[in-house]
């Protein structure tokens, strides 16, 4: 949904959780799924809170927690550096159904792949912050709206030309489109600047 680039401090959290809520403002009980680092509980809490007329005093308003929001941490413990065991713990409300950062490992995965400047021993690199953030973004673009996901797809009541399974995308699956983009459309599309 969300990410940013630099040193991991307070305020990256805080953006990419800002970041996070503007851009599923409307959907109730976002879970989340971190490691252990300790700026996402309480950055969370901070951001997640809806205004409620107080009632007695006249634009005095009451900041209560968003209804549904979540926060899984998977924290590793390690032994020198040999993984000894992965501790799983709800932070906020229930554990999320799939605790383990599976799909960002995966998505880590993809990014070292199609990203020269990732890998190791390489000469391509992207020293400008502009750089980073353009070949950054058009690969997560690719990975959540122009990709379909095994993991996404969902049985068809009844089957459609031999298949039984409509493909969906990440974007797809958290309804932000309707259907699988193209390069062309993503090239194509007019954004409306306020």
């Amino acid at each position: 949904m969300a990410w940013t680039s630099g040193p991991r401090v307070e305020t990256l959290a805080r953006t990419i959780v800002a970041r996070t809520r503007q851009r599923t403002r409307g959907h109730v009980g976002i879970p989340f799924v971190s490691d252990g680092w300790t700026p996402y509980p309480e950055t969370i809490k901070a951001i997640y809170r809806e205004r409620e007329p107080s009632g007695i005093h006249p634009g005095w308003d009451i900041l209560r927690p968003t209804p549904g929001i979540r926060l899984t941490q998977a924290v590793k413990h390690r032994k020198g550096r040999r993984l000894v065991r992965v501790e799983v713990r709800a932070t906020i409300g229930e554990a999320v159904a799939q605790p383990y950062a599976v799909h960002l490992e995966r998505l880590n995965g993809i990014l070292r792949d199609r990203l020269n400047c990732l890998t190791r021993k390489t000469h391509g690199f992207a020293k400008e912050i502009e750089t980073w953030d353009g070949l950054y973004s058009s690969i997560l673009f690719e990975h959540n709206w122009l990709h379909h996901h095994l993991a996404l797809r969902v049985p068809l009541p009844v089957p459609q030309d031999g298949r039984i399974y409509h493909q969906r995308t990440p974007a797809m699956a958290i309804q932000l489109t309707d259907h699988q983009w193209s390069w062309q459309e993503f090239l194509l599309f007019r954004v409306m600047q306020c």
